[in-house]
């Protein structure tokens, strides 16, 4: 009678602790806890897209852009893209060749979004490379958010009624077992390793759904030579895991 008492007593307080991880699990989930809020100017025409960005188990200060196109994938203007890229400025300048100084300063980086840097570039006319003589000025600018954050931005005054919202998101040095620091001979590549990846999706403004959520369509080239988009996923690992999802609402906004 011991041995079957300890036995069911034991029983009890594995199913007591399981019941415990089990709730734990569940409350981690539901506190999704929000560490910035973007406001991106004012509401001209009745309504916000308020992006919510939840980071995933792999971010670690990636530079990213958020921008509208029309479903012709014509450029249409930037919502919002991190400081470093939209200045030139980045949190490690160069001393030399390859060599990061732990200061910031001055990079040329063209592996860092390349799909957008190229769609901006060629619709504005203007040089591929935003510096400090050229920042970002058609799209609104801010440090990485360390976290989970939310942009509100407005809508442009004239737009299409349906329209596409895109992200492009990378991190530097960002290895796996294919994207090798030696895969390819290119000091541009090894800035990032895995490319870019490429986030959208389409929203019919006559028609509004409660929610959307953008998902992957390919990414840049490696070394940012050209603004093609590779649709070939089959290698990302980590890079997909920089995001956890991104949701977007329409939320109006009239006064």
């Amino acid at each position: 009678m011991k041995i079957v008492s300890t036995v069911f007593l034991s029983a009890l307080l594995l199913q007591a602790v399981a019941f415990k991880n089990s709730d734990a699990q569940q409350n981690s989930r539901k506190q999704v806890v929000k560490t910035d809020t973007l406001r991106l100017g004012d509401s001209k025409n009745g309504f916000v897209f308020e992006i919510d960005f939840i980071k995933g188990q792999a971010h670690n200060h990636p530079t990213f852009a958020i921008w509208l196109e029309d479903m012709d994938q014509n450029y249409i203007r930037t919502l919002f893209v991190t400081k470093s890229i939209a200045t030139g400025i980045f949190g490690h300048g160069p001393i030399k060749k390859e060599v990061w100084d732990v200061k910031p300063g001055p990079q040329q980086r063209p592996a860092t979004l390349p799909y957008w840097l190229h769609k901006r570039s060629e619709t504005l006319h203007l040089p591929l490379l935003p510096d400090s003589a050229h920042p970002v000025l058609d799209g609104y600018t801010g440090a990485t958010p360390t976290g989970n954050f939310v942009i509100k931005a407005n809508s442009p005054e004239q737009m299409p009624r349906k329209v596409r919202i895109m992200m492009e998101i990378n991190q530097p040095w960002d290895w796996n077992e294919y994207w090798t620091n030696d895969l390819y001979d290119d000091p541009d590549y090894r800035t990032s390793c895995q490319p870019s990846l490429v986030y959208s999706v389409s929203i019919d403004l006559d028609k509004p759904e409660a929610e959307y959520f953008l998902n992957p369509i390919g990414h840049g080239q490696f070394a940012g030579k050209d603004g093609k988009l590779y649709t070939d996923l089959r290698t990302m690992t980590t890079a997909l895991k920089i995001i956890d999802h991104v949701s977007v609402k329409l939320i109006n906004d009239k006064k």
